[in-house]
């Protein structure tokens, strides 16, 4: 249990920095991170280092088709905790 804590500590505070780095690089008009890095990070347990990176460095947070993007990152993880804690997968 500890091992999966420190994981899910690890990969939202990359996603996090990412988030505000792609940030920085986007107001100097400098190559960016790739909206699929920050997707993939997401997907794999950054989902909420993204959300809170989206909102505290004001991030894509007016880029619908991120949003819904994000959104459905965010469904297909809560239909698997679903699924696992209902002992369905």
């Amino acid at each position: 249990m500890k091992v999966l804590l420190l994981y899910f500590l690890f990969v939202n505070s990359i996603t996090f920095l990412l988030t505000g780095y792609d940030k920085f690089q986007a107001r100097r008009h400098n190559s960016r991170i790739p909206e699929s890095a920050l997707f993939i990070l997401a997907f794999i347990g950054g989902s909420i280092g993204l959300l809170i990176g989206m909102f505290f460095f004001r991030h894509k947070t007016s880029k619908t088709t991120f949003i819904m993007k994000f959104l459905y990152i965010i469904l297909v993880q809560a239909v698997l905790i679903y699924l696992k804690l209902t002992h369905n997968i």
